[in-house]
Formats: structure tokens, sequence, C-alpha cells
């Protein structure tokens, strides 16, 4: 999606060229391109028998609908459970709670 959002539109093989070294086939290519057009996160233009893919959702929407499946399969929807989870495997101290404890009252 990284690269979508870069770059805007692009056909498979524009898309496997911006790949580093070793590229991805483009069979891999297609159908993680077609998956992510399943979830409605793409769609396609088509050209003749090419297709030019481009997102559906900014960077922003796809980050927030990922923690939300996060939460939502990992910690049975409940953000306090996640931040519990992190605060046992001290991951996230007192200190950085009260933090955003004072961010949150700060508006």
């Amino acid at each position: 999606m990284e690269l979508f959002w870069t770059n805007g539109p692009m056909f498979i093989r524009e898309l496997q060229e911006r790949y580093p070294e070793p590229k991805p086939t483009f069979s891999t290519l297609s159908n993680q391109v077609r998956t992510l057009q399943a979830d409605g996160f793409m769609s396609h233009h088509a050209w003749g028998s090419n297709f030019q893919y481009y997102p559906l959702i900014s960077k922003e929407e796809y980050s927030k609908s990922g923690i939300s499946s996060i939460v939502d399969e990992f910690f049975s929807n409940s953000y306090t459970r996640m931040v519990m989870s992190f605060v046992k495997d001290e991951k996230l101290s007192v200190e950085e709670l009260e933090t955003i404890i004072d961010l949150i009252r700060k508006g």
C-alpha cells in the first residue's frame, strides 16, 4: 500500500519495478493486490486486459483499520486490555501511561 500512496495508481509491473532486490514475483504481487481489493482497500481501472490499481483509503484510514482489527482479534475489542498487556509485558511504563493521561486531559 505504501508504494501506491507514494507513487499513485500503478500496474503490477510498475509496482514490481519499485521493489528492491530480490523483487517479489508478478504473481505474488498480483495476489496481494487482489486480496487488498477484495478487502475493500484497493480498486482498479481496466486498460484493455491490464489493470491499473489504486488505493481507496488513505494511509491513516488503513492504519486505523489495522489497529482496530488487532484490538478486536487479540484483545476482545478492548483497548484497556491491550494497554494492560503492554504494561504487563513491560512495554509501557507507569510514567508513559501518566504522560498519555496528561495528553488526554489537555485534549
